[in-house]
């Protein structure tokens, strides 16, 4: 009588170990589908905020384009008359290039 409660406890740790294999099994590939999932809506929203981006970057690109160009009239004035300032004064701009290469030098050697 023994062994065959023996047997009977034997069978149904048996039964009980597969059924918890196959659970285990299961949710395995139930978290596998998952993750799959959450990788494609994850490259998803990866593209789209990509996307985003890319337009904002590129609205902030031609707006800069944009401004540098309306300013370039200014900017050549500007530069004319500061050629004309230094051909006016050779001494000063000398002793200002001067200047400033010395405080360059200065700034590398410090480092």
């Amino acid at each position: 009588m023994a062994s065959a409660f023996s047997r009977l406890r034997d069978e149904t740790l048996s039964k009980f170990r597969d059924d918890m294999a196959e659970d285990l099994e299961d949710q395995i590939w139930a978290l596998r589908r998952e993750v799959s999932s959450l990788k494609k809506r994850l490259s998803k929203r990866g593209a789209a905020a990509f996307e985003d981006t890319h337009r904002g970057a590129s609205d902030i690109y031609d707006e800069i384009l944009s401004r540098v160009h309306d300013a370039m009239p200014h900017i050549a004035r500007r530069t004319r008359k500061v050629g004309q300032a230094a051909r006016d004064n050779p001494v000063a701009t000398t002793v200002i290039g001067l200047a400033v290469v010395g405080l360059l030098i200065g700034l590398l050697v410090r480092r």
